[in-house]
């Protein structure tokens, strides 16, 4: 190490090195940005005689560390080759940073230990979880891979509805499952699995959707450009809330959407967004009106969206993209970081590593990154996963 080196050396350079060279060094160092106007102020005011400036220069140097230890050296090569060889100064080759072992993920979920399952049941920081709770988790999936228009038909849709139902159910997820769903359909779906009788004694529930789709829209199988069929996202908040359900109130609503929020961003390998004319990039709407005013004092108020955790595939306006062979990016590094990082990580840094992963996006020339929006959460969610 270089600063060992220049300890090695301090006596020798205290009494060889000139006030000038001092001065030099000084130059070099506050160039380098490795020394301040201060430090440097300080080595030639606060010290009259040339051996305490060269003391105060080499100590102040070697408590900085490695790099800032090599570069002095090299100063001291540069500006008195001869000091340098009395010196006999040698730091060797700079220390080659070990490499970053590619992280290898797990196609079969990795289950938490028993000792860290103990912890989180009994830390109040987190939902609440227990061997009862679940056994009672339920989840909808919904995937739409055949539309009324073939063009629209979403190849590879059902490796992602295989992907999501084997995660689901390793999570202990009894999955509500339905496919090719028009957007009135997605509605009645909701209805019917806000309604499903495990929801009163669950700790959860996770709610997918993949289809095609436009900003604040999931499309319906029967969707054409003449004759839009959709479904809005919001809809989905209003049914999983404490209004129309309020057994799934305080506990944690995970949505996930595989779908574009718009067109912007080509679609090269294949696009979830229907075609350029049909999903705009623009689709906005109003918010709800105002339904009046609550006065009788014996109404409980609680907050109307509460505990929700979404991630979208995408950024608003842009598509997301899906390979034949594979299916969907999402879905593909969902259950790898799901199966890999459940055992230890709660939901919202599984999200973060999801999304972590399109930083190295397979194909150069196109670029997505999924979206976490409208985390209500209030407490971490751990999955618990099990042998």
């Amino acid at each position: 190490m270089a600063d060992k080196e220049l300890a090695r050396v301090r006596s020798k350079f205290v009494g060889k090195v000139s006030k000038a060279i001092i001065k030099q060094l000084l130059d070099d160092l506050l160039e380098d940005r490795l020394m301040n106007d201060g430090e440097v102020e300080s080595v030639l005011e606060d010290n009259t005689a040339k051996a305490d400036m060269a003391r105060c220069l080499i100590d102040t140097v070697r408590k900085k560390g490695d790099k800032a230890s090599r570069k002095l050296i090299e100063h001291i090569e540069n500006r008195d080759p001869t000091l340098y060889s009395d010196l006999e100064l040698s730091c060797g080759p700079p220390p080659v940073a070990a490499p970053q072992k590619q992280k290898t993920w797990s196609n079969k979920l990795i289950p938490m230990t028993d000792s860290l399952r103990k912890d989180k049941m009994n830390d109040t920081d987190i939902y609440r979880v227990s061997e009862t709770s679940i056994k009672c988790r339920v989840a909808l999936l919904i995937t739409n891979r055949n539309f009324t228009d073939d063009s629209l038909t979403r190849k590879g849709a059902e490796k992602d509805e295989e992907s999501m139902e084997d995660l689901l159910r390793s999570l202990q997820y009894e999955v509500v499952k339905h496919n090719d769903l028009t957007a009135k359909d997605i509605e009645k779906a909701l209805k019917e699995f806000i309604a499903h009788p495990k929801l009163k004694d669950t700790d959860s529930v996770f709610v997918v959707i993949m289809s095609h789709g436009k900003r604040g829209f999931v499309l319906g199988v029967d969707h054409k450009a003449d004759n839009p069929d959709e479904f809005p996202v919001d809809k989905i908040y209003k049914y999983l809330g404490p209004q129309k359900c309020s057994a799934l109130m305080d506990k944690p609503k995970v949505i996930i959407i595989q779908a574009c929020r718009g067109a912007m961003g080509g679609a090269a390998i294949v696009s979830d967004s229907a075609s350029l004319e049909v999903v705009s990039d623009e689709a906005s709407h109003r918010p709800p009106a105002h339904v009046g005013k609550i006065v009788d004092d014996s109404i409980r108020y609680v907050h109307k969206e509460k505990d929700f955790i979404s991630l979208l595939s995408s950024t608003p306006d842009t598509v997301s993209y899906r390979s034949e062979d594979l299916g969907s990016f999402l879905i593909q590094y969902i259950a790898e970081v799901f199966n890999t990082c459940s055992h230890e990580d709660d939901i919202d840094e599984l999200f973060r590593k999801v999304m972590q992963r399109f930083e190295d996006f397979p194909d150069e020339t196109k670029r997505q990154m999924p979206t976490k929006d409208r985390c209500t959460l209030t407490r971490r969610f751990y999955l618990f996963p099990g042998n």
